[in-house]
C-alpha cells in the first residue's frame, strides 16, 4: 500500500476521530443504564494479492445492556483490485490501484423499541476521488417521532451544503435499502450518497457533517426509548425483522461485497449481522 497523501490522511484522521466520539457516547449510554460494558478493539492487517501490505483497520465491538451488539470499524486499505471486480469500481477500470478509508457502524439494540442503525462514510481513491456513505434508521417497531427526528437531522446536514442534497440522497437511500425478493424496505430510510467527486474540501465538509448529524440525533433516540417496556411478542417481531436485515446485507449490500472482494477482515465485514435473528 502506498503512503497516504494529504487528502487521504485527513479523511482517515476524521474517521478515527468520529469513531472515538461515537464510542464514548455509546459507552456513556451504557453507564447511564447501569452497565459497565465498554468497547473492545481488535486491530487487523490486510494482505494485498500483490504480496504487499494492504493496510488494515481497528474493529471495535461492544455487547451491553442497551446495545446488544454494536460494531464500529475504521479501516484504511489499498493495493490492486482484481481486474474483473475493478471494472465495477468508479475509476478502477483504467488502473486497478486503489485506496479506501472509512468508518462503518451498525448497532443492534436489546430493547426492540430502540431502532437499530447503520452509518458509514468513506473516501475512495482510484484514478478518481470521491466520498460516499450515509446513515439509515432501522426500527423493528417504527415510531413516527423517531423517524421524523432522524430525517430532520439528516436534512439539516444536507441543507447546510446544498438544498438539492436531501431529496436526492433520501431517494437514493429509499432505492438502495430495499429488499427486492421481499418487496420491502430495510428500514425507514435516511440518506445515501456515492461518487461525490470534485471539490475535496466541500465534499469532505459535507461528509463530516453527516457524521456529526448522526452523533447528534441517534443517541437522543436511544435515550428516549431504551427504558420502554416490551413484551415477548415485540422481541419476536424484532428477531424476524433482523432476519430481513441480514438478508439485505448478505445479498445486496455493496459494502459487504467490496470488503469480501478486497480481502478485508471477515469479522469486521460481517459485524453488521445481528446477534440473534429468526426466519419463519
Amino acid at each position: 500500500m502506498q503512503p497516504l497523501d494529504d487528502q487521504q490522511a485527513a479523511a482517515r484522521a476524521w474517521f478515527e476521530q468520529l469513531r472515538d466520539l461515537i464510542c464514548a457516547e455509546f459507552e456513556a449510554i451504557e453507564a447511564e443504564a447501569g452497565s459497565d460494558a465498554r468497547f473492545e478493539y481488535t486491530p487487523w492487517d490486510r494482505a494485498d494479492p500483490s504480496g504487499e501490505h494492504g493496510g488494515g483497520g481497528l474493529r471495535g465491538t461492544m455487547k451491553g445492556k442497551v446495545f446488544e451488539k454494536v460494531g464500529v470499524n475504521v479501516s484504511t486499505v489499498g493495493g490492486v483490485l482484481d481486474s474483473e471486480f475493478g471494472k465495477t469500481i468508479n475509476g478502477a477500470a483504467e488502473d486497478p490501484h486503489f485506496c479506501a478509508t472509512g468508518i462503518s457502524l451498525v448497532a443492534h439494540m436489546a430493547n426492540p423499541h430502540v431502532p437499530a442503525v447503520h452509518m458509514n462514510t468513506r473516501f475512495l481513491t482510484t484514478t478518481k476521488r470521491w466520498f460516499g456513505g450515509g446513515a439509515d434508521l432501522n426500527p423493528p417497531l417504527p415510531v413516527a417521532a423517531d423517524t421524523e427526528d432522524f430525517h430532520a437531522e439528516m436534512r439539516a446536514a444536507c441543507d447546510a451544503h446544498d438544498s438539492a442534497h436531501y431529496p436526492r440522497f433520501k431517494a437514493w437511500a429509499d432505492d438502495y435499502f430495499y429488499i427486492p425478493h421481499r418487496k420491502v424496505h430495510r428500514g425507514v430510510g435516511g440518506i445515501f450518497y456515492d461518487h461525490l467527486e470534485g471539490d475535496f474540501a466541500q465534499n469532505f465538509a459535507f461528509t463530516q457533517d453527516v457524521g456529526r448529524a448522526f452523533l447528534s440525533v441517534y443517541p437522543k433516540i436511544v435515550r428516549r426509548r431504551m427504558h420502554d417496556a416490551f413484551a415477548p411478542e415485540d422481541v419476536a417481531v424484532q428477531r424476524e425483522w433482523r432476519g430481513r436485515y441480514a438478508e439485505f446485507n448478505l445479498v445486496y449490500d455493496r459494502g459487504t461485497a467490496f470488503g469480501l472482494k478486497t480481502g478485508g477482515n471477515i469479522d469486521a465485514i460481517l459485524m453488521s449481522l445481528p446477534p440473534v435473528a429468526t426466519w419463519a
